[in-house]
């Protein structure tokens, strides 16, 4: 997780004595301020580069801090407001809590309280994106997932296999009303056809050759949680049906049962198939189809989003550092170049076994090149998506500038000098990257 010292907090406050003091208290703390005093110049920064955090003053000179967050969070989902209000305004920050904001504090407050507050706020951004990531796609898949997480419409996640289908499904679960219940996964492609519905939806003893005691379904054992149906369109026709009957009237029966059960259990299904071409050959019901994609959330392969590439790199290392104990400091800028430039086929799930094997054999504390790609360092991407020359200066310049400012924190005359460039250059590059600071 990123430090406080590259944690980046927006603070909207038109009062100098309080917005001093919140400023100078959150840059002791370790954070990287920017302070508005009105909602205007705000909106104008915020544009340009996100914070992780925002913390607004309801009662603005020119516009009052709903009205911001209105303006604010369809160019920015999931962006946490922390909002500052008095007495009088506390009913309309319960408004915007519900509205989908992350929490307020009433004047006055203590400001440890407070800093507690923006703490919690702040791992919890780290973490959202460390689970899913930080790139404009994830983060609008972030906000959709909040946004449904507490209804029990099915939801189908879409998207190439080893994208993170089943991350996505996990993250709804712990946002939901049903995260102290069980999370009950099952890969449809995985269970022999001739088990799977036993395997769904229990059997009773006697039920077939070797039955010799009752047993428990996935259905059953996810009552009161989510079950989460991998590789849906590989379930058979005939099981298709009974699926569609436990959405639709909620119950089931166990195989050579006769009792009917009640579900409990939200359903979520995924597939990296297209369902809609298998419903039109006649190898996925139309109907079950129609059932399972009440909210279709798509999951872009890891190619379209190179943001997160560096993100997922830097979290697996700590991930299997800590796992393997292994000092393994990071890697060289070879090795993220040619990170930068591989199509990753096999999306999410490979850049993971490539880390994992590049931390259990590292010989020293920076992974190179070899490392990451023993059977080759990647000098190709696929004709289908191939990027341009610009496309890549762009993502492996960014990252360069990335690398030297977290290695001065954030200071961007001290990364200029690094980096071999003016100040004004270097604040340019930032801002044609889009590059947070």
């Amino acid at each position: 997780m990123q430090s406080h010292s590259q944690a980046r907090i927006g603070l909207i406050e038109d009062d100098p004595i309080m917005g001093e003091s919140i400023a100078h208290r959150l840059d002791l703390e370790g954070y990287q301020v920017d302070w508005w005093p009105t909602g205007r110049e705000a909106l104008q920064s915020v544009r340009q580069a996100l914070p992780d955090l925002m913390i607004c003053d309801i009662r603005l000179p020119d516009m009052n801090g709903e009205s911001l967050f209105d303006k604010v969070i369809p160019d920015a989902p999931g962006l946490p407001f922390l909002f500052i209000t008095g007495y009088a305004q506390v009913d309309q920050a319960v408004r915007l809590i519900r509205a989908g904001a992350a929490d307020y504090v009433a004047k006055p407050f203590a400001m440890p309280d407070f800093l507690a507050k923006v703490e919690a706020l702040v791992r919890r951004r780290e973490i959202e994106e460390y689970t899913l990531g930080r790139s404009a796609g994830m983060r609008r898949l972030a906000d959709l997932v909040r946004r449904v997480a507490n209804i029990d419409s099915t939801v189908l996640f879409t998207g190439e296999s080893g994208s993170g289908k089943e991350v996505a499904a996990r993250f709804l679960h712990t946002r939901s009303d049903r995260a102290a219940g069980p999370f009950i996964a099952v890969n449809c492609a995985a269970i022999p056809r001739e088990l799977l519905e036993s395997e769904l939806f229990g059997h009773e003893r006697g039920a077939f050759t070797g039955a010799v005691a009752r047993h428990v379904g996935f259905v059953e054992r996810a009552s009161g949680g989510i079950l989460f149906l991998d590789e849906i369109g590989d379930l058979p026709l005939a099981l298709q049906a009974k699926l569609l009957r436990l959405l639709e009237a909620r119950r089931f029966q166990r195989v050579g049962g006769e009792r009917e059960l009640t579900c409990d259990a939200r359903i979520i299904c995924a597939t990296n198939v297209d369902l809609k071409a298998a419903a039109a050959r006649g190898e996925f019901r139309q109907d079950l189809l129609f059932r399972i994609c009440v909210i279709e959330a798509h999951i872009p392969p890891l190619r379209q989003r190179p943001e997160d590439i560096t993100l997922l790199l830097d979290h697996f290392r700590a991930e299997f550092s800590a796992m393997f104990g292994r000092h393994v400091a990071g890697y060289q800028p070879g090795a993220m170049n040619a990170a930068m430039l591989h199509s990753w086929p096999g999306n999410v799930r490979e850049l993971r076994n490539r880390v994992e094997r590049a931390v259990a054999l590292a010989e020293g504390v920076w992974i190179g090149p070899e490392d990451l790609f023993p059977d080759a360092v990647p000098d190709a991407v696929n004709p289908a998506s191939f990027a341009s020359l610009a496309t890549i200066r762009d993502q492996v310049e960014r990252q360069h500038i990335r690398n030297a400012l977290d290695h001065v924190g954030g200071k961007v005359e001290e990364a200029a000098k690094l980096l071999g460039v003016s100040r004004s250059t270097l604040f340019e590059k930032m801002r044609r990257l889009k590059l947070e600071h």
